[in-house]
């Protein structure tokens, strides 16, 4: 029967649960039977045949003829290269492959309808402020389709290009293209053979940031370069943000786009180019001899050259650096080693 204490309640002892242990203080009693008994038959006994008996025959015999194959024979392979790119750079291709090929801005539209590029047709604001009234000209001079838009359908259109969720700077105009015009490594060569000059090509080796490309392709064509060379894998494509950063200097500079950069450079070098890579580990650039047809080849942002590109350059230049910080962003190098070159060749 329960125990009730002053206030009416049950006691705490009610609710324990009986103890089971035995006198000696074992939970259970002698009399329990064990759960294993000395009957008990092992798992295994003496007669188990083993898996694998010594008249296995073994998987490999010393008669197997090695594996032959003459694929890669002829191939200029660059170890640094990833033929098997991972999912994230799939997947950052695809989407690249899916953003609208459009060129946004004022100046970047005006200089693509001055260069003769080919636009299906140019969507802008029914405002026309500034410049953008010089641009219509523009464009019906050269019979282009145009179509007035609200603001908010250039900043639906231009928010791929954008970021922290605004859309890019469209400036009130925008022109849709058929897609990016990639241009051959011999373009660019037959190029600078119709303008009578020695070859001067930009080539650039993981550099994946658009606005340092768009950056690149401006000094570029300010500097008087035939052509710049991109990479298909770990490069940045020309997208409408590379195109508004160049301020249109991409669509008179011939940017042709290759599956392999060292095969790029040995074509280059068969041309009579010299190959020089920017890295801080180089000479002097007032000490390089950059005269003539030459080749500047820009590391990506963060690891620099790849070890066999930095291998196939002729010579490793430097901008002399005075202050604390060691190096310089990649486009900005690139500015300078380029208008360098053009100092010495007007010494020359």
């Amino acid at each position: 029967m329960a125990n009730y204490n002053d206030r009416g309640g049950r006691r705490s002892d009610d609710y324990k649960r009986p103890n089971r242990k035995n006198s000696d203080g074992f939970r259970y009693s002698d009399d329990r039977k064990p759960r294993f008994d000395g009957d008990r038959k092992p798992r295994f006994d003496g007669d188990r045949k083993p898996r694998f008996n010594d008249d296995r025959k073994p998987r490999f015999d010393s008669d197997r003829k090695p594996f032959e194959s003459d694929f890669f024979e002829d191939e200029v392979l660059d170890v640094e290269f990833n033929a098997f790119p991972s999912p994230e750079i799939v997947e950052n291709d695809e989407q690249e492959r899916d953003l609208p090929s459009i060129i946004m801005g004022r100046n970047p539209v005006k200089e693509a309808i001055k260069s003769g590029r080919s636009i299906d047709r140019i969507l802008v604001t029914k405002e026309h402020d500034g410049s953008l009234g010089e641009i219509i000209g523009l464009a019906r001079d050269e019979n282009l389709v145009i179509r007035e838009v609200d603001r908010s359908k250039l900043d639906e259109i231009c928010m791929p290009f954008g970021h922290n969720g605004k859309p890019g700077n469209h400036q009130g105009i925008v022109a849709e293209i058929p897609g990016v015009e990639y241009a051959e490594l011999e373009d660019i060569l037959d190029y600078a053979r119709v303008r009578d000059e020695k070859p001067f090509v930009i080539l650039l080796d993981g550099v994946e940031d658009p606005h340092n490309l768009g950056s690149i392709i401006r000094s570029a064509e300010c500097a008087g370069a035939h052509g710049v060379v991109i990479t298909k894998r770990r490069s940045a494509p020309v997208t409408a943000t590379v195109v508004k950063t160049s301020a249109g200097a991409a669509e008179h500079m011939r940017i042709a786009r290759v599956v392999n950069l060292v095969s790029a450079i040995e074509t280059l070098k068969k041309e009579g180019l010299w190959i020089a890579g920017a890295d801080m580990a180089g000479n002097s650039m007032y000490e390089a001899d950059m005269k003539g047809g030459f080749a500047l080849v820009i590391g990506s942002e963060g690891s620099g050259l790849s070890k066999l590109v930095k291998e196939k350059c002729d010579f490793l230049v430097s901008v002399p650096i005075k202050g604390k910080i060691d190096s310089l962003n990649a486009s900005v190098a690139a500015a300078i080693i380029m208008f360098e070159k053009n100092r010495q060749d007007s010494v020359n």
